[in-house]
């Protein structure tokens, strides 16, 4: 029976190749998503060196993965205006530089928790 919607582990071995194709998409496409991930590779160890806490490590890491989350939503915005067309319209321009903007305001999340985490390790407070 055609066009039959998988169930059960099915559909989550479907999902799970889909999200596996999406990643090497973007990696081969968006170098910002490439220098993200060298990010989140580095704050791994830096949260455990700079926090006293795991969780607060774990916040800390969580901080850069949300912007990792957030770049590949703008670039499906992206594909998606792209594959419209390829001539220029205000809404066009609008969707991008929205998804753009999403980004910038998501990376100022790990740049107030890591400077607040970094204070609190010079002044000794434990974070």
């Amino acid at each position: 029976m055609g066009n039959q919607p998988l169930k059960g582990v099915a559909r989550l071995r479907a999902a799970y190749r889909n999200s596996v194709t999406g990643f090497g998409d973007i990696w081969r496409g968006e170098e910002a998503f490439r220098q993200e991930v060298i990010v989140l590779l580095v704050s791994i160890p830096a949260a455990f060196w700079l926090t006293e806490r795991p969780i607060a490590a774990g916040v800390l890491i969580a901080s850069v993965l949300l912007v990792l989350i957030v770049e590949v939503l703008n670039s499906a915005i992206e594909a998606v205006v792209d594959r419209i067309g390829p001539e220029r319209h205000d809404l066009s321009r609008m969707a991008k530089d929205l998804g753009s903007l999403a980004v910038l305001l998501t990376m100022c999340i790990p740049a107030i928790l890591w400077l607040c985490a970094l204070y609190a390790k010079l002044t000794g407070q434990v974070f």
